[in-house]
C-alpha cells in the first residue's frame, strides 16, 4: 500500500461499511493492545479495536467451559478481522511450594486449552523463577541447566495434556531467566521438541547490558534471523537508561527509548505468517494512545 494511504490510517482514519461497521486499518503488521469498553460484549470490543486501527487483541475474559461466550468472542473478532494474539497466564511454574506449582501448571494448561478453543494464536507465560519472594524475579539458578530441564519438562506436560490443534504454547523472554537470548530461545524450542511450542518475541526483555541497548539493531536482526519461523506473537516496548548506579535499564513507552523499533516492525512485516505485535505495561489509556500512534507511524514508513 502507498505511503499516503498508510499515513491516513495512522491518523486514525477508518472507513464506514454498510450497516455501520468499520473497515480495519491495513498496516503491514497486526498491531494490538488493551482496549476497554463499557460492558463485556465481544462485538463492541472487537469494533473498538478496529476503530483504533488494531488488527490484533488480547483474549477477552472467558472461562474454558463457557462455550456460548467462547463462540461469541470467536465470531465477533473473526468477522471484524481482529486476530486474538494470546491468552496470558502469568504465574510461576517453578514455585517453591509444590501445591502452588501444581496449581499454576494446571492454570497454564487450562490457558492453552482456552487459546485453542477461542482461536488465539498462543498461550504465554514465563518459564518461571526460583526466586522465593517474587514470582518473576531474578535468581542465580534461573540461567542454569536445572532451570532449562524443568522448563522443558513443564512445556511438554502442558502441550501433551492439551494436544492443541492450532494454538501454540510459548515462554516469554526475560532479561534474567531463560530464554534470555536468541540462542537460548532456539535451544529451548529444540529441547521441547513439540510442534505446538513457539517463540514469544520481546526484544525489550532481552536488553540486559549496555551492548544490547546501544546495538539493539543487531539484537533485533539476530532474533529474526534465528527465530523467525517459530515466532507466534510479539510485544512492543522500548528501553532506555534510568538514573542511578549500578546499571539500570528501564522499560519505557515505545518511541521514548533507544530500541530500533523501525528495524523491529520492518523485520516483523516480512514474516509470512504475520505474528501480531501487542502493546503492554502502560499506565493509562492516554499512554497507550501515544504508543499506538507512534507504532502506526513507524508502520506507515
Amino acid at each position: 500500500m502507498r505511503r499516503r494511504a498508510f499515513v491516513g490510517l495512522a491518523l486514525g482514519a477508518t472507513a464506514r461499511l454498510e450497516g455501520g461497521g468499520f473497515s480495519p486499518a491495513v498496516y503491514p503488521v497486526r498491531l494490538g493492545g488493551p482496549v476497554s469498553v463499557a460492558g463485556d460484549d465481544p462485538e463492541e470490543l472487537a469494533r473498538a479495536h478496529v476503530r483504533l486501527g488494531y488488527r490484533a487483541a488480547y483474549c477477552p475474559k472467558a472461562a474454558l467451559g463457557d462455550r456460548p461466550r467462547i463462540a461469541a468472542i470467536t465470531d465477533a473478532f473473526g468477522k471484524n478481522g481482529v486476530v486474538i494474539a494470546e491468552v496470558g497466564r502469568w504465574v510461576n511454574l517453578l514455585d517453591a511450594d509444590p501445591g502452588k506449582r501444581k496449581a499454576n501448571l494446571n492454570l497454564v494448561t487450562e490457558g492453552l486449552a482456552l487459546a485453542d478453543e477461542v482461536g488465539a494464536l498462543c498461550c504465554v507465560d514465563i518459564a518461571g523463577s526460583y526466586n522465593p519472594g517474587q514470582w518473576d524475579g531474578p535468581h542465580p539458578d534461573n540461567v542454569s541447566e536445572r532451570y532449562l530441564h524443568e522448563a522443558v519438562d513443564n512445556a511438554r506436560k502442558i502441550i501433551d495434556a492439551v494436544k492443541p490443534r492450532r494454538a501454540k504454547f510459548c515462554y516469554e523472554m526475560m532479561p534474567y531467566s531463560l530464554p534470555d537470548s536468541p540462542d537460548s530461545a532456539a535451544a529451548m524450542v529444540r529441547a521441547v521438541d513439540r510442534a505446538a511450542f513457539g517463540v514469544h518475541l520481546d526484544p525489550c526483555n532481552l536488553v540486559n547490558s549496555p551492548a544490547r541497548l546501544y546495538d539493539s539493531t543487531r539484537l533485533i536482526h539476530e532474533c529474526f534471523d534465528k527465530l523467525g519461523r517459530w515466532i507466534v506473537s510479539c510485544h512492543a516496548k522500548d528501553a532506555d537508561w534510568a538514573p542511578g548506579l549500578p546499571i539500570h535499564i528501564a522499560e519505557v513507552r515505545p518511541g521514548t527509548g533507544r530500541l530500533d523499533l523501525q528495524a523491529y516492525v520492518s523485520r516483523l512485516a516480512q514474516l509470512p505468517h504475520q505474528p501480531p505485535l501487542m502493546l503492554e505495561h502502560l499506565p493509562s489509556a492516554e499512554e497507550y494512545d501515544k504508543a499506538r500512534r507512534h507504532m502506526q507511524e513507524l508502520l506507515s514508513r
